[in-house]
Formats: structure tokens, C-alpha cells, sequence
């Protein structure tokens, strides 16, 4: 896997942003074998600024791919890369650290499209090579495969391909590449399709790639997709036999439909207010109008309370379907999110029906939920509603599971429905939302097979990844593999046997062995290892499925160690092992890996060396300090629940709420100022951190006050040299005379000198720097015609966030807890709102019980946080008067009270 920068040959006429960094290539090449892609990415740049700067290789890898290597290539030292059990990998990473070598480190977190995302300081003049290689089985979906892969190079490229070859024994019926980059690029894919091998070329030139004939930026940004199906000719499937492995796909065709039972459950907790809300109510009436006369259903909606449309299932006749669209017109969306009792009343419907003798035995049952938030009423544990539902269903029927944003707790999802016997996908709140739940709602409504039974004689196979399924979808397929003894066979039979709509099925195949080896061993793209990687693929799969599910500690050690040693034995990275990546003298060291706990994991795909690495002479002197960059907050990451994290923060007019960590309260206070006047909210000269906040009022006054929120919230980072000024309207980044600018029309990322800006559209923007500290700023929008209020930002600190000892401001302050007591607790004169007496810092005042809002899970409602009110603008609780913290400028430092 070691490569060279010296084919590069010249590399002038590279189009530069004004960062002075060029893309001299972008490769991808894929090829296709029997359902097994194998992926390189090569992106090939170059700094030709005059000063050091980080260049970035950013790639999205589909989720449930195996990364299985990765190399990098600086002015020609390479680096390559080994798997390791992940508590030696970090042992040695450790060690390599502590000697003072050049060290970093690599994350990567399950979302839909993971994100690989590299940083290298890199000198004037150096060139660096990225080259990422991963593979993954390509499943049928609709009736066809469906290979995504990810282009976004960032920038113009001197050299952009995409090259896709496919080789499939079976025979190809049809390749077919969508316009999925947009109708910029329309006849520049070129296709060559043969009977059993096809090329898909897209090689834009840089003019092709502008944005328009004079931009400098790219319109190469999205995925890039390749779909095709083979030829089948009998019922049992096709059985291919290569190096010792069997491959069995399974897709039969021209069966009429089980009917089904089904319960749809749907989230309307106020999160799902608005544009969600709107698609998902445009989904489920088109999904409802395809049901079939013989299909049972009913619907559940959710938020802290369960309602049932029907108590039980009713048939899909055209009045209970028509009924069922009036019904769900009416759903508003408020209030919190009881998962465990959704789900649970929907099993309990099942079960009933089920055993009054209400379901065809030839049916197939199952639940659908659509959610897009954590549980946030009734049982808020993750595994204990798991193992309910487990309970609940006893494997008697399916649940499929959609959820719906960038916050929802997907792993969750992902979890429970594969633990009962369906699979999960997430659907992002946006215009295409109706259009992806329909699309997986297809997926699964057409049941052809159940109780299906692979047969193979056991006296030739071995180590079947698995042999016994519940349903079969019209569409879709089921692969089978395992190890087969080529020497003393030359046959290889396999029996299926299933239940079909009207009749036991019963289909047999039959293979010769060698039959495959002429065809694979004459084509030079073909991979000779495609049924060993294949079958590796799906029982590493089966055992982390077998993983979840294990009922005691002792069986998931095992099977833990099963997972272990199968990623070593084929070098795949897993979440039990990780990936070193070093140069050949072994003083350079870099560690792939997982955070421990990927609701604080900060690093989605960061690479870093220490910034202390010595200059060894080696070509690779201090500048290769690649500092792991924390992504916190990424549209894939959620943010927990109000419950389970604490936070400092300003919001509304402006309400401050201080989490006090040692005593566990929150203390509360609202700021009555001028609008322009400009509050200082953080000040740390140790850190050289400022967070200001400028106000703005309402359109007009009500009952004689004239509200002020934060319209404008300033961060000046004084050691790195970077402001960043965030309004209702843009996001912009400031380093010296650089700048860059996003709007909330965006989703995206900036990052400079370890700094990350990462902006949700129309949501939020985290700022995060280093391990060390965040901060997010959520968009408060309002209609435009409103007489009375306007657009404004929110702020939230989390406690965890290092400043240093001299930290002051109205929020800096805290991050050295005083001392408070709250005692002689009285009436107040509303019953929810009792008064005490509290005392800190030396004073003693009266506070009052109350209620304060944290949108951050639900940006409309907000979620009650119950707090202690300081009145007179927090008089007594702040240090002096809320006039000492007006600073004049967005990036003013504050003079101490």
C-alpha cells in the first residue's frame, strides 16, 4: 500500500482558493465483484502559500463499510497503515507519544455516510497524498443494487475522476447512473456495458467542474451513484464457488404477496413541529393509499402521551383507509416523547390480535416508527426500553424504524429494530423527507417468503454466516456464505425451503465448482478474494448483530472475541480493534479509532500528530502537527437530552440559567438592557477566549417594556488570531484579513488553525476548539410580518469547557462554583412558584421557584428547566452590577467588577 508522489509530474495550472491550496487530483476508482465493491479514494494537493497551513482530506464512507486502509504520503515519506487489537493499538500510540514522537490520532463515529476526516499542518511548497481505501457488499433495494459514493474533493481539480467497473458472473440486465450530481454535469458519465462486465467513467474537466464559466469554486459536491440488477434464472437462487468460499443470493421473483399486518407509530412530540411534521403527513397518505385489501392496520401517534386511532388492527378497506388520512390531517405536534410506551401499546395490539385469532397464519406482522428525538418522558433509559420491546415482540413480528433529522439517536434505532428481526434508516428532515420514507416504506411492504431454511450438505460446508430467515421482501435479496471443501467436491447443491402466499416452497440449485475459476482468473479488475471478503463481511456483521442481542456478559465475551480475531485475521477495523498508521522508520504514529462514548465524542474522523513532535530530519520536522480536530454537534451527531446534560445558557430576552454542577441547580436571571449595548459574557485572559453577545429589541414595546435579545454574538479567540461574528443572517470567520462566510441556509463546516465551525442549517452553530472547549448558538426564527418580535441567537456553555481560573463575565464567572444555600422555603403567591432565601458570595436575598425554557431538543416549545430566579437583573448572585459587563466592542475583554 505504499505509494509516491512521484507521478505527479507538473503540477502548475492548479486553480487556488484564497487559501493558495491546490487539488492536483481526485481519483476514485470502485470495482464491483459479485456484490462486493472495493473503494479507493486518492486526493493529491499541494500548499503553495508562503506560510505553513493545514490542507484537510475529508471523505464520507457509507455507513456499514470496512475501512481497510489508509496511507499518506508527505514529500514523499509514506505512512501505512496496520490493525491491532484496540488496547494494544493504544499501548503502542501511547508509548510512541510519551517518547516524544510525532503522534495522532483517528475517530470515526457510526452515522449514515461516516465521516474520515484528516488535517495535516504542511510547509510552504510540500505536496501530501490522501488515499483511503474501504470495501462493502452492495445490497439490493427496489429491485436493484445501488453503489453511493461520496465526491465532494472541496475545490477545483487539475485531474477529477470517478471510475466504477462492475463484474458480475450472474450476467448484468442493466447499469444505470442517475444524474445525482445535478443536471451541471449532464452527459459527461460515460457507460460501456458488456453481457457480464461494465465501466462507468465521469471525468469532468476543471471547466465542467466551475460552478459557472468564472467561478472558482466547485459544483462536484454530493454522490455519485451507480445502479444495476443481474440476470436470474432459476427460483433457488445462484450459488457462486471461488477459493475455497460459496456465495449464495437469494432473490426470487413472481411471487404474490403475504399479506401483512401492520402498525405504524408515529412521533408528534413537538419536535416534530413544522416542515417534518408536514412530509411525514404527506408520506403516511401516500403509504395508506398503497395498502392492499388483504393487509390489517392501524396507526399509534405519540408524544408524552399514546393515542390509538384503532384499539385494534382493522382491514385496509378503501373507508378505514380513508378514515385513517383524516385522522392523522388532524395531528399537531407538542409535547414530550414516550418511545417505551408507543412501542410496547403497539406490540401489545400484535399479540392480541394475534392471539384471538385475528392474523392469517400466512401473514407477516410488523411495526413501523417514525421518530426524530430521544425519549423524553416514561422510561428514558435506552437499554431498558430495548429489552422491553424485546420482550414484548418475543420474535413473533418485525419493526422497522425511520429516523427522521440530524439529532435522533440513531444507533438506538438501529439497535432495537435489527434486535427484532427489521432494520433502521435515517430520513433527513428536509423537502426530499415524504420522498425517503415512501422509498423505505417500499422496501418492506411487499412480503414474498417467510420461515425460509438454506440447506446445505454438511459434510462439504462450513461456517455458514446464516442459514434460517424470517421474511423475504419483494425486491430486495438475502446472501448466504461459507467456507466449502473444493478439493473432494465438484458439486455443490443447495435446498431452500419456505412459505409462500399459497403453498410450502421447496427450490433447489446446484453448482459446479470450478465453474467460476476461467472467467474470474481472465479478468484483471475482478478481485480474487471477492468470496472470502464477502463471507468475512457478512459473518462479522452476524456476530456484532449476535453481539447486541447476547442475553449474558459471558456469551458477549465470546462473541467479542470471535469479532476480534476475524478483523485481524482480515484486517478491517471494528469497533474492537484499531488502525496504526506509521512510517517506515516507526518514529512517526498515528492511531484509527473510536471515541469511547460518541455522544461527547468529539472526533468523527480526525487525524493529528502531537504539535510537540521533534524535528528529526526525517523530512518530517514540527510542521506535521496534525492536532485532532473535536466534531461536536455535526448534523450526523445528536445532542442529548436536557436531562442528561447540563449547560450554561442565555436564550430568549435574554434569560440566563447557570447549572451549578457540585450542588446540582440551576440558578437563573434575565438581563434588562438597552438594545445595541453589548454584554460580555465570557472573559478569560488566561485562555485569550471572549464570548460578547449584542442586543437588539423588538419591533415595538409591550405593556410599556420593550424586550432585547442577543442579535449578534461575537467569540474572539486572541492565541489563535480568529473572530467569529454570528448573526440571525450569516456565519462568518475572521483571520486577520481572511474571512469566510456561511448563511443559515447552510449545512456545513469551517475549520482553521484547529478551530471548527460547524453550522446545521437553519438550527444551530457549534465552535469547537481542540479537546478543551465548545459552545453552541442556536437560530431563533420568527415570521417576517410578526408586529412585535424578531430573529435572535441563543448561547449554550457546557460547565465542561476549560477556562482558566481568571475567567469572568456573566457566564464566566461560574466556571468556579461558589458556594450557594437555599434554605427557608416559603409559599410564594402562586403555588408553582414558592419563595427561599438564598445566600452566596456573602449577600442574602429572596429567589423564587420558576420555570425557564432549553431549546435545544425542541426549538419551538422549548423543555421546562426548573431553576431558582435571582430578581433585579441578578443582583447578588453576578459579581457587582449587570452595567459592569457592557464592553464597547463585539471582541472587548471585560474589566473584572
Amino acid at each position: 500500500f505504499q505509494r509516491s508522489t512521484s507521478d505527479w509530474g507538473y503540477v502548475g495550472d492548479l486553480v487556488e482558493d484564497d487559501d493558495k491550496i491546490g487539488l492536483y487530483s481526485y481519483k476514485v476508482q470502485s470495482t464491483i465483484t459479485s456484490r462486493l465493491a472495493n473503494t479507493m479514494i486518492q486526493a493529491k494537493m499541494v500548499n503553495n502559500a508562503k506560510r505553513p497551513q493545514p490542507i484537510m482530506f475529508d471523505v464520507q464512507v457509507p455507513k456499514g463499510a470496512f475501512i481497510d486502509n489508509f496511507t499518506m504520503d508527505i514529500n514523499g515519506i509514506t505512512f501505512t497503515s496496520h490493525i491491532r487489537e484496540k488496547s494494544e493499538a493504544r499501548k503502542m500510540y501511547a508509548q510512541a507519544k510519551a517518547k516524544g514522537k510525532a503522534a495522532g490520532i483517528v475517530r470515526s463515529n457510526a452515522l449514515d455516510m461516516e465521516n474520515f476526516q484528516t488535517e495535516v499542518n504542511v510547509p510552504p511548497g510540500m505536496r501530501i497524498q490522501f488515499q483511503l481505501h474501504y470495501h462493502e457488499m452492495i445490497r439490493r433495494k427496489l429491485s436493484s443494487y445501488e453503489h453511493v459514493i461520496s465526491v465532494k474533493p472541496g475545490r477545483l481539480a487539475k485531474h477529477m475522476e470517478v471510475d466504477v467497473r462492475i463484474i458480475e458472473p450472474q450476467g448484468l440486465r442493466y447499469v444505470h447512473v442517475p444524474n445525482s450530481l445535478g443536471d451541471h454535469f449532464d452527459g459527461i458519465t460515460t457507460i460501456s456495458k458488456g453481457e457480464k462486465k461494465a465501466h462507468v467513467s465521469f471525468k469532468p474537466t476543471m471547466a465542467q467542474q466551475r460552478k459557472c464559466p468564472k467561478c472558482s469554486s466547485t459544483a462536484v459536491d454530493g454522490n455519485f451513484v451507480v445502479q444495476y440488477d443481474v440476470n436470474r434464472e432459476t427460483t433457488g437462487g445462484e450459488l457462486e464457488i471461488f477459493n475455497g468460499y460459496f456465495i449464495h443470493f437469494f432473490a426470487p421473483e413472481n411471487l404474490d404477496p403475504l399479506p401483512k399486518n401492520i402498525l405504524f407509530v408515529i412521533d408528534v412530540s413537538g419536535s416534530m413541529w413544522g416542515l417534518k411534521m408536514k412530509q411525514t403527513i404527506e408520506a403516511m397518505k401516500a403509504i395508506l393509499s398503497e395498502l392492499r385489501a388483504a393487509d390489517q392496520f392501524s396507526l399509534i401517534d405519540f408524544n408524552h402521551n399514546v393515542r390509538c386511532w384503532r384499539d385494534n388492527l382493522v382491514s385496509a378497506t378503501p373507508s378505514q383507509v380513508e378514515d385513517a388520512k383524516k385522522y392523522i390531517q388532524t395531528i399537531h405536534p407538542n409535547g414530550g416523547t414516550n418511545i417505551n410506551e408507543a412501542l410496547l401499546r403497539a406490540t401489545f395490539i400484535l399479540n392480541e390480535a394475534k392471539s384471538l385469532g385475528m392474523l392469517d397464519p400466512n401473514s407477516v406482522s410488523m411495526i413501523v416508527l417514525v421518530s426524530d428525538g430521544d425519549p423524553t418522558v416514561g422510561e428514558l433509559k435506552l437499554t431498558t426500553i430495548q429489552k422491553n420491546v424485546k420482550q414484548s415482540i418475543k420474535d413473533e413480528f418485525s419493526l422497522f424504524c425511520l429516523g427522521i433529522g440530524f439529532d435522533v439517536d440513531y444507533d438506538f434505532l438501529q439497535r432495537i429494530a435489527t434486535d427484532n428481526r427489521g432494520m433502521a434508516q435515517r430520513i433527513f428532515g428536509n423537502q426530499e423527507t415524504s420522498l425517503q420514507m415512501k422509498n423505505f416504506y417500499n422496501q418492506v411492504s411487499t412480503p414474498l417468503l417467510k420461515k425460509i431454511q438454506f440447506n446445505y450438505p454438511q459434510e462439504s460446508v462450513s461456517d455458514v454466516t446464516q442459514s434460517s430467515f424470517h421474511n423475504y421482501f419483494g425486491g430486495s435479496e438475502i446472501v448466504v456464505a461459507g467456507k466449502v471443501d473444493t478439493e473432494n467436491l465438484q458439486h455443490l447443491e443447495s435446498v431452500v425451503t419456505a412459505t409462500a402466499a399459497n403453498a410450502e416452497l421447496v427450490m433447489e440449485t446446484l453448482r459446479d465448482v470450478e465453474e467460476l475459476d476461467g472467467f474470474m482468473k481472465k479478468d484483471k479488475y475482478a478481485d480474487p478474494e471477492f468470496t472470502r471478503k464477502l463471507w468475512a463481511y457478512l459473518t462479522v456483521n452476524q456476530m456484532m448483530a449476535e453481539r447486541n442481542a447476547a442475553p449474558t456478559a459471558a456469551l458477549k465475551r465470546n462473541i467479542t472475541k470471535s469479532i476480534l480475531q476475524m478483523s485481524l485475521d482480515h484486517h478491517i477495523v471494528t469497533p474492537f480493534t484499531a488502525m496504526l498508521i506509521e512510517n517506515a522508520e516507526k518514529d512517526e504514529i498515528m492511531l484509527a479509532d473510536q471515541p469511547k462514548d460518541p455522544r461527547k465524542g468529539c472526533c468523527p474522523g480526525t487525524l493529528g500528530l502531537t504539535p510537540n513532535a521533534p524535528n528529526n530530519n526525517k523530512g518530517i520536522p514540527a510542521w506535521a502537527n496534525v492536532t485532532a480536530v473535536p466534531v461536536s454537534f455535526m448534523p450526523e451527531q445528536r445532542s442529548p437530552p436536557v436531562s442528561s446534560l447540563s449547560i450554561n445558557r442565555v436564550d430568549n430576552d435574554p434569560h440566563f440559567i447557570i447549572h451549578l454542577p457540585k450542588s446540582q441547580r440551576n440558578i437563573c436571571f434575565n438581563i434588562n438592557s438597552e438594545p445595541g449595548k453589548i454584554l460580555n459574557l465570557v472573559s478569560d485572559p488566561g485562555t485569550g477566549v471572549v464570548v460578547n453577545g449584542q442586543l437588539v429589541g423588538a419591533k415595538k414595546a409591550e405593556n410599556e417594556k420593550l424586550n432585547t435579545y442577543f442579535g449578534k454574538i461575537g467569540f474572539y479567540f486572541k492565541k489563535k488570531g480568529l473572530k467569529v461574528e454570528i448573526t440571525t443572517e450569516t456565519i462568518t470567520l475572521k483571520d486577520g484579513s481572511y474571512a469566510t462566510t456561511l448563511t443559515w441556509a447552510d449545512t456545513g463546516h469551517i475549520i482553521r488553525k484547529q478551530l471548527l465551525i460547524s453550522v446545521k442549517k437553519e438550527s444551530n452553530v457549534t465552535i469547537t476548539v481542540g479537546e478543551e472547549m465548545s459552545f453552541m448558538v442556536l437560530l431563533h426564527r420568527v415570521w417576517k410580518k410578526h408586529p412585535v418580535n424578531v430573529d435572535f441567537l441563543g448561547i449554550y456553555i457546557p460547565p465542561e469547557n476549560q477556562f482558566s481560573p481568571a475567567a469572568h463575565g456573566l457566564i464566566g464567572q461560574f466556571a468556579s462554583e461558589p458556594e450557594v444555600s437555599i434554605h427557608h422555603q416559603t409559599p410564594g403567591q402562586a403555588p408553582e412558584k414558592p419563595q427561599a432565601i438564598m445566600e452566596v458570595k456573602g449577600n442574602k436575598f429572596t429567589v423564587t421557584r420558576g420555570v425557564q425554557k432549553d431549546y435545544r431538543t425542541d426549538r419551538v416549545l422549548g423543555t421546562d428547566v426548573l431553576c431558582w430566579f435571582v430578581h433585579n437583573s441578578g443582583k447578588g448572585f453576578i459579581d457587582g452590577h449587570y452595567r459592569d459587563y457592557l464592553v464597547p466592542h463585539l471582541y472587548s475583554f471585560m474589566k473584572k467588577p
